[in-house]
């Protein structure tokens, strides 16, 4: 006796979310990525962060890199304890980041350089760094407009 479900196939997942070439999922990079931001930007270490979460600098290290991926509970402790809300770990993920989730991968998947990644999430600390060495606020203040008047506005590419 034939079902309606007799022709459902279920879609194949790569082991804990990783894509089909055994990489971290580029959705889990970006968490790791913005978890360190917010780490960085707060001052504290990888030590201080784990401490402070019950784990060995060790995880944290691969939690920011995406190796290990990041439960929700997890998440939310990160939200306190970094003093965010839990969307800052998913803001600016651009496009081609979401379409890897894996919600979103049936096929192969396109490759995404790691090297992109990493030059990106380095450029962005560093910047970080060095406007919260900036002692004057309205320097600050002008960095940021120039800032958002050479990023693309709503519906604009650049």
């Amino acid at each position: 006796m034939e079902t309606a479900h007799d022709d459902y196939m279920p879609r194949s997942r790569t082991p804990r979310g990783r894509l089909a070439t055994g990489s971290p999922n580029p959705v889990d990079v970006h968490v790791g990525r913005r978890v360190r931001l917010r780490r960085t930007m707060l001052g504290m270490s990888q030590e201080q962060l784990g401490a402070a979460i019950g784990l060995t600098f060790q995880q944290v290290q691969k939690y920011e890199r995406g190796a290990n991926r990041i439960g929700a509970s997890r998440l939310w402790d990160l939200s306190r304890v970094l003093e965010c809300p839990m969307s800052f770990f998913f803001e600016d993920m651009d496009d081609a980041t979401d379409a890897l989730s894996p919600r979103n991968l049936g096929g192969e998947a396109p490759k995404i350089e790691r090297n992109e990644i990493v030059d990106e999430g380095r450029q962005a600390l560093e910047l970080m760094r060095a406007f919260y060495k900036i002692p004057d606020y309205a320097v600050r203040g002008r960095i940021c407009d120039l800032a958002k008047s050479l990023a693309p506005h709503d519906g604009e590419k650049h």
